[in-house]
């Protein structure tokens, strides 16, 4: 478990924000003056109910009422997001099919092999979204209240906790074993299709413990249906007012920030 935590941890903590520092914001998108003459299709690669189709929603009404076309989600998830992902990679670079993304846009190639597309070479960055960090919470049927104390709970009952995870190198996946490596921890990953299905289970007291996205989280503290522990920036978060950094409550130096990106198929044409 220690060489793969590692192995993840390095891609996805070292790799996740090239996409970000080197390419994001990018030139491209459709580059007609009648542009969009028809629907735009932007493909979100996770299933509903999770930050990277959340974010897709908004920004698709947004940009909906400013283009005077409709943005259609399509949801296409899969494979850690590889098959959505793909989709766009083959797509005609017209500027009619697009990709809303994540950190799994980078790390999903590290980690598979047979992911089927270079996250640089085949495509045309067209902006970087959003920063957002990751929040830590239990099912409130999980005896602890602090991050101190789920990490004394783990190493008392070890192999017994879990957390849910939206696929293996995700958002969730990196955060979580993040801390395990910190933490010493070894809470087990319980992979689902998406961070919208692995929510829920914990919501549902299905999984003990949940890495997810400030979004989704808020509005599950505000029903009383997560314990929220830590966030996993440096510093708090106005989407959580009052919930400490992971950082400061019992894993010092440890950070992950989730972004979200937009992207065409490579050879889109620049405005």
């Amino acid at each position: 478990m220690e060489d793969i935590s590692r192995n993840l941890i390095r891609s996805g903590l070292l790799l996740a924000g090239v996409l970000a520092v080197t390419a994001m914001p990018g030139p491209a998108l459709a580059q007609k003056g009648n542009f969009p003459a028809r629907p735009v299709r932007l493909i979100v690669p996770f299933p509903p109910g999770g930050s990277t189709d959340f974010n897709a929603r908004a920004i698709a009404e947004a940009f909906s009422a400013r283009l005077g076309q409709q943005i259609v989600i399509d949801n296409r998830s899969g494979a850690s997001g590889t098959i959505g992902t793909g989709i766009v990679a083959r797509s005609a670079p017209d500027g009619y099919t697009l990709l809303l993304h994540t950190v799994p846009f980078i790390t999903s190639p590290i980690l598979n092999s047979s992911a089927g597309y270079d996250p640089l070479a085949d495509f045309a960055p067209i902006s970087l979204l959003s920063n957002v960090p990751m929040v830590i919470s239990v099912h409130p049927s999980v005896p602890v209240r602090s991050v101190k104390e789920l990490i004394a709970l783990a190493k008392a009952r070890p192999g017994e906790l879990n957390y849910g995870s939206a696929g293996i190198g995700t958002n969730s996946h990196i955060t979580g074993e993040l801390f395990n490596l910190l933490g010493a921890t070894g809470i087990v990953p319980i992979h689902f299709k998406g961070g919208g299905p692995a929510l829920a289970a914990v919501v549902s007291g299905e999984v003990h413990v949940a890495f997810s996205n400030v979004s989704q989280t808020a509005r599950m503290v505000a029903a009383n249906r997560l314990r929220p522990l830590a966030v996993s920036s440096l510093k708090p978060s106005a989407g959580l007012p009052g919930i400490p950094p992971v950082a400061e409550v019992g894993l010092p130096g440890f950070e992950f920030v989730a972004w979200h990106g937009m992207l065409a198929p490579k050879d889109t044409p620049p405005t």
